[in-house]
């Protein structure tokens, strides 16, 4: 299987599928792995781009380190793979703490093998209330989540899969493989990497972020997303980025990569390939 080592020796594993031209590199949201994109990633393929998807540090079949579970090392351990596989002109997309991955490296590391950046439900720009984040979600929110975490994650993922995550509490609809993909994918997450990728997702400040992207930039975003809530991230992140596109689906959950898994592919296809 196919790895690369991080700076501090962490194996990353990644997924790389397609040919040599037009790479895009899709980052996943939490507690998942590269298998929440697979479906995008054979869609890109398939149309003759290169699909590259990696396992976050301690997340799925990459090493469960005991640090480095915060966005700084995430986005250098970014860096290493896109270093790695020397990718060029290279579409970044991102889903929800994923999104801020993405645009973390951005900032962090420049855009000189970056195109173009999707942020899809994305947790940018500040998840968590501060004196200067007023609109923010309330501390206990994510101390909850945390919670959840060290009580009985098993049961905490099957209660995100099976309620707000892909809005099956509103619909009821959500097929029962998709609730489980969401489970299993979480359990294979190390429980320290995901409890500690809780401060990662709400609490980096990624404001300053917005102000660095020179690359074109889509947002995509649900309007009824309960667990990154429209008004306090993607409305707020598209009016920081220059010159973003905002797409808003309307009634649309958090989980769009399976929610809304066709609509999402024509419209990242369009984005990529103008």
């Amino acid at each position: 299987m196919p790895y690369v080592t991080t700076d501090d020796g962490a194996e990353i594993f990644y997924k790389d599928w397609g040919g040599d031209e037009a790479p895009v590199l899709l980052s996943h949201g939490w507690p998942l792995n590269s298998d929440a994109w697979e479906a995008t990633a054979l869609f890109l393929a398939e149309r003759g781009h290169r699909a590259v998807a990696h396992d976050r540090r301690g997340h799925g079949k990459s090493t469960q380190t005991w640090n480095g579970n915060e966005m700084d090392t995430y986005a250098d351990d970014l860096a290493c793979l896109i270093d790695h596989l020397d990718l060029q002109n290279l579409t970044l997309i991102g889903h929800s703490t994923g999104g801020g991955e993405v645009l973390h490296y951005l900032a962090r590391h420049g855009s000189t093998r970056v195109a173009r950046l999707v942020l899809v439900s994305a947790v940018p720009p500040l998840m968590v209330r501060r004196e200067d984040n007023p609109g923010g979600l309330p501390i206990d929110v994510f101390d909850g989540i945390r919670a959840g975490e060290a009580a009985g994650r098993s049961q905490l993922y099957r209660d995100l899969a099976d309620g707000p995550f892909f809005g099956n509490n509103r619909t009821g609809e959500v097929p029962q493989g998709t609730r489980d993909a969401f489970w299993l994918q979480g359990l294979a997450s190390g429980t320290r990497n995901a409890y500690e990728c809780i401060a990662a997702f709400s609490e980096t400040d990624f404001r300053p972020d917005l102000e660095k992207v020179d690359v074109p930039t889509l947002v995509i975003h649900g309007d009824d997303d309960q667990i990154v809530p429209f008004e306090i991230s993607g409305k707020l992140s598209a009016a920081g980025i220059r010159d973003a596109e905002l797409l808003v689906y309307e009634g649309a959950a958090h989980g769009l990569p399976d929610t809304e898994r066709d609509r999402l592919h024509r419209d990242i296809l369009r984005f990529i390939q103008s």
